[in-house]
């Protein structure tokens, strides 16, 4: 199984302001020629695994991003799914671990985190294998930090990076695998 991030974030290290608003990013969706990767990269994903409070954001939008496309909503008490979704979203709960071994005895292959504590909790449980972050050329000063506090340091291995005439700037990274003593 291949488990991967795909998010925007401000220079800062934000995904959103505090109040969880990411109109912030609309400035950077004008061009329609380009979706900075995020077609090819979403065509390869089978499962997008995402927290309750990012579901409820992506549900205040105009139109459903995520078509036909399995999602599972992460949430301890549960979330409620409109009827027209609920063909492909379901809300699960559990441990990271638990969370990626009952989707892989389905058959899922590459699984989609996102939402900050989402992907906070999978990184922690050592269960992301690539991260594609896209900075932006803001600073937001406070908001949502993607990272917040990690536990402890986590190496990565830089495979590439793209910028965009708009400031974007795209890296992609592999989380190392290996043990690290952190002293």
């Amino acid at each position: 199984m291949n488990i991967s991030v795909y998010i925007a974030i401000s220079t800062d290290g934000f995904i959103a302001r505090d109040d969880g608003d990411v109109s912030w990013l609309d400035s950077f969706n004008q061009d329609p020629e380009s979706d900075y990767g995020f077609g090819t990269f979403f065509a390869s994903v089978d499962c997008l695994v995402m927290g309750r409070k990012t579901f409820e954001k992506v549900l205040s939008f105009n139109d459903w991003p995520y078509a036909n496309k399995q999602v599972a909503v992460l949430s301890q008490r549960g979330t409620s799914i409109p009827d027209t979704l609920s063909d492909t979203v379901e809300c699960m709960h559990g441990e990271p671990e638990e969370i990626v071994n009952d989707l892989a005895k389905r058959g899922f292959k590459h699984l989609y985190i996102d939402g900050g504590e989402t992907i906070r909790r999978f990184l922690a449980s050592h269960l992301i294998d690539d991260l594609i972050l896209t900075r932006a050329p803001l600073l937001l000063g406070s908001g949502i930090s993607l990272f917040n506090r990690l536990e402890k340091e986590i190496p990565l291995k830089h495979l590439d990076s793209k910028s965009f005439s708009n400031g974007l700037v795209q890296d992609h990274y592999r989380i190392q695998k290996t043990k690290v003593k952190i002293t």
